[in-house]
């Protein structure tokens, strides 16, 4: 079984368009959407829940009013004023610290396991998929991104599929970590855009951090040539590979407003042109990943 994670330096590059054509494309694989702050993979793919299970992580504070005397030593020792005057605690501004719970002469305040999301277990037209929510205002998504990946793993080796496609969070922080750490090659899509360069030079500093071999897919690549070709440098002068170039058409976003409101898929909805683009990247992306 093989790892492949589909990022981006940056939102809004098409990670998640790309992702779901490869998603058509590929045989025998598990889906992982790994971008759980702010996951869009199943408004295109329209997953159907098979199981869904809480996903708890860190503390927060809960009083007990009956315990309570009204002494103010948990309100002067939060540096996050997180319990109002009148002794109600904030959800959101409860970071779990538990200093409240060490003054409190009453033992009136105890911490609870913190319900911070869901995962899911899905079926969709292009195979199974292990997807997330984290609640509004929930940190530890690398942890969630960690859980869900074991959960496709575990999925994988009890159907028998030889590959796990991921469709990873933006950026570089801690769930991009998570999403990466241990898969077997990694497809950065970027933009012709100055943040587009500037982020891919940080992902790819990640990835080589990382040891992780890189592809590179140049998404709306026909909008600015000057920046197609400096990212193309950047490719040559790495360890990255440049394997796609996709031109820019107004009809992805028509086409996945269909693949969401109609039964249809993606690829169905996009021109010739741009179904063989996203081919023959699939190709290239597979003939890599058979070769390592």
């Amino acid at each position: 079984m093989k790892e492949v994670a589909i990022i981006s330096g940056k939102g809004g590059t098409g990670k998640t368009t790309v992702t779901a054509a490869l998603a058509e494309l590929w045989k025998n694989k598990i889906l992982v959407d790994c971008d759980v702050d702010a996951a869009n993979l199943h408004l295109v793919l329209k997953p159907k829940v098979v199981s869904s299970t809480d996903f708890y992580s860190g503390y927060k504070a809960v009083l007990n009013t009956e315990l309570c005397s009204r002494c103010g030593a948990c309100r002067r020792v939060c540096r996050f004023e997180a319990i109002s005057a009148d002794f109600s605690i904030d959800d959101l501004s409860c970071t779990g610290c538990g200093a409240c719970t060490l003054v409190c002469p009453k033992e009136a305040i105890a911490l609870h396991s913190n319900l911070a999301g869901k995962w899911f277990i899905s079926e969709t037209a292009q195979g199974p998929m292990v997807h997330a929510e984290l609640g509004i205002a929930e940190d530890n998504s690398g942890k969630l991104v960690a859980q869900i990946r074991s959960v496709a793993k575990e999925l994988a080796k009890e159907q028998g599929c030889g590959t796990i496609l991921i469709d990873g969070p933006p950026g570089i922080g801690c769930p991009v970590i998570s999403a990466v750490s241990g898969v077997d090659l990694v497809l950065v899509v970027t933009e012709p855009t100055l943040s587009g360069l500037h982020d891919l030079g940080r992902i790819l500093t990640l990835t080589q951090s990382f040891g992780i071999k890189s592809l590179v897919c140049i998404n709306k690549y026909d909008l600015n040539p000057a920046l197609t070709d400096e990212i193309s440098k950047v490719c040559s002068a790495g360890d990255s590979k440049l394997i796609g170039k996709i031109p820019f058409s107004r009809s992805v976003v028509q086409g996945m407003v269909k693949a969401h409101t109609q039964d249809s898929s993606l690829l169905e909805n996009l021109p010739a042109e741009l179904q063989s683009k996203l081919k023959d990247l699939q190709a290239k992306v597979a003939q890599e990943l058979a070769a390592l």
